[in-house]
Order: C-alpha cells, then sequence, then structure tokens
C-alpha cells in the first residue's frame, strides 16, 4: 500500500462469517492522536460475537472495526503530540486494527522496548491477563484453580505459580492440559465429568476447595464448575467473556459459602495501559513468555479463517495472530 493513495487494505465483516478486505480511507490522526501502520493484531474471543451475527451486530461493520489487540510503527502524528515520534514501535488500545493503519490516543499507547527486538505484542490482551491476576489477589501458600487453560488461563497459571500459589489447571482440551503443565500448573484436570473434577478437586485439598477460581471461558458449564470449586469465603474471578445469553448462577450455594464474585474485565484506558506496561515488566523479569502461546498467523485476507479457528480451536491452537 502505498501511503501517497490516501487509502489502505482493511478487513470489514459485513455478515454473519462474511469478511471482506476493501480498500479503504487511510486514517488520519486527530489531535492528541498518533497513526501507526499495523504490524499485527491478535484475535480475542470477543470477536466472535460479531463474527457468528449476535443480535446487537449490526452489519457492516466498520474497516478493521473489532480488531483491537493491535502492535505497529508510529507513522503520523496528530496536532499536540508529545512524548511519541515517528518510527516508534507501539502497542495501542485501539478498535479498528484488522487493517494496515490505525490511531490511538496517545493515553491509549505504550511505547515497545528494545529488548522485544520483533516479537509480535498483543499489548491489549496480554495486558487484560495482567489486570485480572491484580484483582484476582492471588498470594503465595493459596490453592488456585484455572478453569480453562487457553491463551488467558495459560497467562495466570504462569502467573499465579510464580506468586507461590498451588495451581490447578482445568481444561478439556489434553493439548490445553500439557501446555498448563509447562506454564507450571501443580495439577492439570480433565474435565470428562465436572462432577468428578469437583471430587477429585476436594481430595487434593483435605475438602477446603480453593481460595481463587478463576473462570476463563465465557461459558455457563465451566462458570458452573468454577464457582463449584471455590471454598469457603473464596473468591470466584470471572474472567471469560460471556457474549452469548444471560446466565443463571447458583446463588444458594454463593450466598451460604460466602464467596466474593469477581468480574475482572476493564474499560477505562488507564487501566488498560498499566495492564500492558505490567506485561511489559513481567516479559522483561522472565516472569512471563507469551511467545509459545502465539500457535496461529494469518492474513488479513484470512481473518475469516483466523476467527474460525479462534472458535473452534483446533489440536494445538492457542491464540491467533492476524498480520496485515
Amino acid at each position: 500500500m502505498s501511503v501517497g493513495t490516501r487509502t489502505m487494505r482493511a478487513a470489514r465483516l459485513v455478515g454473519p462469517r462474511e469478511v471482506r478486505v476493501e480498500e479503504a480511507a487511510l486514517p488520519e490522526p486527530g489531535p492528541g492522536q498518533v497513526r501507526f501502520r499495523v504490524e499485527g493484531t491478535g484475535v480475542c474471543a470477543s470477536n466472535l460475537g460479531n463474527w457468528f451475527g449476535m443480535p446487537w451486530t449490526r452489519y457492516p461493520l466498520g474497516p478493521g472495526e473489532s480488531g483491537h489487540e493491535a502492535w505497529g510503527v508510529v507513522d503520523a502524528l496528530g496536532p499536540g503530540v508529545r512524548g511519541i515520534s515517528e518510527g516508534d514501535r507501539v502497542a495501542a488500545i485501539s478498535y479498528d486494527a484488522y487493517a494496515e493503519y490505525d490511531v490511538a490516543g496517545t493515553d491509549a499507547v505504550v511505547k515497545l522496548p528494545a529488548f522485544l527486538g520483533a516479537d509480535p505484542f498483543p499489548g491489549e490482551a496480554l495486558g487484560c491477563a495482567m489486570n485480572i491476576f491484580a484483582r484476582s489477589r492471588i498470594e503465595a501458600g493459596q490453592t488456585v484453580a484455572v478453569v480453562g487453560a487457553g491463551f488467558l488461563g495459560s497467562i495466570l497459571i504462569r502467573l499465579a505459580s510464580d506468586a507461590g500459589a498451588r495451581v490447578l489447571a482445568v481444561s478439556r482440551s489434553r493439548h490445553s492440559l500439557a501446555l498448563a503443565a509447562r506454564m507450571g500448573a501443580s495439577e492439570a484436570l480433565s474435565v470428562v465429568d465436572p462432577g468428578g473434577t469437583l471430587e477429585r478437586v476436594s481430595a487434593l485439598t483435605q475438602g477446603k476447595l480453593c481460595e481463587r477460581v478463576i473462570e476463563a471461558t465465557g461459558k455457563q458449564q465451566p462458570l458452573d464448575l468454577a464457582a463449584a470449586l471455590t471454598g469457603t469465603r473464596g473468591t470466584l474471578v470471572i474472567a471469560g467473556y460471556h457474549q452469548d445469553g444471560p446466565r443463571q448462577v447458583n446463588l444458594q450455594m454463593w450466598n451460604y459459602r460466602g464467596i466474593d464474585v469477581v468480574n475482572a474485565h476493564e474499560r477505562d484506558v488507564a487501566v488498560y495501559v498499566r495492564g500492558v506496561e505490567a506485561a511489559l515488566d513481567a516479559i522483561a523479569s522472565a516472569r512471563l513468555d507469551p511467545r509459545p502461546l502465539y500457535t496461529h498467523r494469518y492474513s488479513l485476507e484470512e481473518l475469516g479463517a483466523a476467527l474460525e479457528a479462534t472458535a473452534e480451536r483446533p489440536d494445538g491452537f492457542v491464540k491467533a495472530l492476524v498480520m496485515p
């Protein structure tokens, strides 16, 4: 793409499971904004609502819309920008990054340090994991169950283990359980029968169950299991993105056990940015190496395949990156 033409390639969802790559106007940064050339964008499970055509979706989406885990190189500055220069490599909290270029406010941009080299860095996704970890209040000596061992769950397993917790990973996927063990889980438990899993965790904890349980799937049945694994006065952390309708909960059990419930999603850009900075600190200190989790890469024209893989999670799949 030639910047002189003032256009770019952008993916656009035009209907359920229908994506097109079109020429779109090159975005111009406004006051306090930067434009960046997108090196890549992570694919998030939250993108699947638009992909499947949930009732709230209004087609067509805008060019690049719903891509929000981007990193790239700044190529233009809006009026009043300070502290960021053209050529800086950045992670951005932006929302139209399934495209060759996107814009973001300087309050939503984090400069990437040289030690990353050319490594991918889906900053919003990594920052999300760090923020969930912070809100989980995990401490050494606790028993922590993580239900769902995909990208998000795997990072939380690593961070909780590094914090000195005993981590029980729970998943249906054999590949995910093997990954969880590599990320530091003390036990990797297959969910063949939720009742059997509860019995196993009860046996492992002498009937006390878990001080912290993180649900990282966005599904009803794992949410039910996560709640059941939470011990008296424990904390249930909802990290999964529940987007396919209302949920039912066993409030009698929640009441009886005195469970604290944390909905660990953030919407404040400043909090997102702090999470991204925390992820960089974790990588720099070798507490976290997310690179093995970036298992699948797709071109912009293959966005549909990336979304399908995110939904279906074929064997070996953890995280998809779209690279324009």
